[in-house]
This record gives structure tokens, C-alpha cells and sequence, in this order.
């Protein structure tokens, strides 16, 4: 499996376990096994509200010897809540809590979105904060002072587009380590993986498989389905191999980090060995020419009718 390189020579798994829409009951199996099959990259985030079933299962996998806290690359993010510089640390440590850890290796800001501390999720414009009241770079700064602290070796972004990314570059002491988006053969973002790449920031994609198991709430009635899309189909069989398998190799062989879900002992065990696909140039080429700028995390959610977030301002200003 290929590994990525931070900038002090950390490295991380290129294929991780993702934790999103993990039940209580079942994430403490997923993350237990998933770590006695080789699984060394558990991405996870406050929002998921499954933290501190996954701190247990970390807890009881160090006791019995499955895999040292050294051994082991944890992420987890900062809530849109806890944007205040003063907000940050507190979010961290209450993730730190739960996680039954004393740092983490990554910790993001989850988006660039910032919501009034104590406010679910937002239902009108007045729960949202602006980036004007809140600026990304004071958010970020606050994040700075999580590594002096050693509460985190590393910190980056999630769901930031190239020009935000530049906003924090400018001011930043710590430039941004990871940022990790949407991205799949149909979303490809070439463009910000070339960014990233030149300022040595790691990429990686969520969402892989096209988040098959979100909410109703969250997809739209006609959205494609890359497990049968007919390119994806035909390298599947030329391996041996399921449509899933392809995705996450594609991602890992471009250089990439992907953190594929799933609380399944076969398919976690399947995922984990799709790094031994041998694609072809030719092959990468032909999944390349899928993509198409298509979101299944499109980002509307966000959207109130007089708030300071559109889909558009958060993919493109």
C-alpha cells in the first residue's frame, strides 16, 4: 500500500478506515476488527457522535496487544460550532476525551462554515456565523496553537476549495498538512490535487464509493451509481475483482488518501486489499475520463434563504 509523507516525515496509510454514518453497535466491531486486519488510518469527527465507542475500541485494541498508539494514525475534525478561536481547544479535548487518547495525528477544520456555538444544525440564517465575524485564518490560527500544545502533531482542512486554501497560506505559520474532499472518478478535482501536490498538502478523498448509505434527505433522485457504471464494470472483471475495489485502488494510485466506510468483516478485509490491484497506466487513463464535477455531497444542506453559505460561494468564491 502506498504510504503519504507529511512534511516532518510522519507517514499515513493511504487507504483508511472512514467513520461517518457509523451506528453505535456496530462501530466499536468495525474499528476492532478493522485494526486486527491491518487497518492503521481511522478517520473520525466530532459530528459523528460515535467517538467514544470508537475510544473504547481503540482502548481495548492497545490492552490486548492488537496495535500500539504509535502505531496508529487518528483524525478526527473541528465542529462548524467551535470556530471561535477561543471555542477550539475546547472541541479538541472534549474529542481527545471520548477517543481516550492524549493527542491526535490529524485534526481538520471540518468546513469552511462557522454556526453559533449551541445550535444543532442550522435551520435558518440567524444559527450561521459569517467568515467576515469569524475569519477561516482565526479559526486556523487557534488550530496553530493546538500542535505547540501537543494535542495534535498535524492540522488541515476539509472541504476547502483553492482560493480559501490560498486565504490561509498567506497568513498561516503552519501551512495546511491535509485537506480532505469529495473525490471519485466522477469528481475527480484534478485541478486542487495539482494545488495541493505543489504545496506539498495531502489529499484525501471521502466519499469514495459515492456515500451510498447517507440519508434520503441528502441525494438526489437521479444520482449515478459508479458501482455500475460500465467502465468501472469492465476493469471489476478484468481483476476479479467488485466495482468498489477499483474506486479505492484508483484513489490510492494517484497519490492519494481514502478512507472507504463500512462495519463489514469482508468488505473491510476487501477494501484494505484493493491496494494489490495492479491497474494499468491505460486503465487509470479510462477511469480518468469519468469524471465529470459530479457531487454527492453537494453541499445545499448549508443553504438558508438569507444566509451567509450558497453550494456555489462554498465550492467556487
Amino acid at each position: 500500500m502506498n504510504q503519504l509523507t507529511f512534511r516532518n516525515g510522519d507517514k499515513i496509510d493511504a487507504i483508511g478506515l472512514g467513520t461517518w454514518k457509523s451506528e453505535p453497535g456496530e462501530v466499536y466491531k468495525a474499528v476492532r476488527e478493522a485494526i486486527k486486519i491491518g487497518y492503521r488510518h481511522i478517520d473520525c469527527a466530532w459530528i459523528y457522535k460515535n467517538e467514544k465507542e470508537i475510544g473504547q475500541a481503540f482502548a481495548d485494541a492497545f490492552a490486548e496487544g492488537d496495535v500500539t498508539r504509535e502505531e496508529l494514525f487518528v483524525t478526527s475534525k473541528l465542529w462548524n460550532t467551535y470556530h471561535h478561536p477561543n471555542d477550539v481547544e475546547e472541541n479538541i479535548r472534549e474529542t481527545l476525551q471520548d477517543l481516550q487518547l492524549d493527542y491526535l495525528d490529524l485534526y481538520l477544520m471540518h468546513w469552511p462554515v462557522a454556526v453559533k456555538k449551541g445550535v444543532g444544525f442550522p435551520e435558518k440564517a440567524d444559527d450561521f456565523i459569517s467568515l467576515e465575524e469569524i475569519p477561516l485564518i482565526d479559526t486556523w490560527k487557534a488550530m496553530e496553537k493546538l500542535v505547540d500544545l501537543g494535542l495534535t502533531r498535524h492540522i488541515g482542512v476539509s472541504n476547502f476549495n483553492i482560493p480559501k486554501l490560498q486565504e490561509l497560506i498567506k497568513e498561516a505559520r503552519i501551512v495546511p498538512e491535509m485537506n480532505q474532499v469529495e473525490s471519485h472518478p466522477l469528481l475527480a478535482q484534478t485541478e486542487l490535487l495539482e494545488f495541493c501536490k505543489k504545496h506539498d498538502i495531502l489529499y484525501t478523498a471521502y466519499s469514495p464509493l459515492g456515500s451510498r448509505d447517507r440519508s434520503a434527505g441528502m441525494k438526489n433522485n437521479d444520482e449515478p451509481d459508479m458501482f455500475e457504471l460500465p467502465r468501472i464494470q469492465a476493469i471489476a472483471k478484468n481483476h476479479g475483482v467488485h466495482p468498489a475495489q477499483i474506486l479505492i485502488k484508483w484513489a490510492e494510485a494517484r497519490g492519494t488518501c481514502v478512507i472507504p466506510k463500512s462495519v463489514n468483516p469482508q468488505r473491510l478485509k476487501a477494501n484494505l486489499e484493493s491496494a494489490n490491484i495492479p491497474l494499468s497506466d491505460y486503465e487509470i487513463m479510462e477511469i480518468n475520463k469519468l469524471d465529470m464535477g459530479y457531487r454527492y455531497i453537494d453541499g445545499k444542506f448549508w443553504e438558508r434563504e438569507g444566509g451567509p453559505y450558497t453550494a456555489e460561494s462554498l465550492w467556487n468564491d
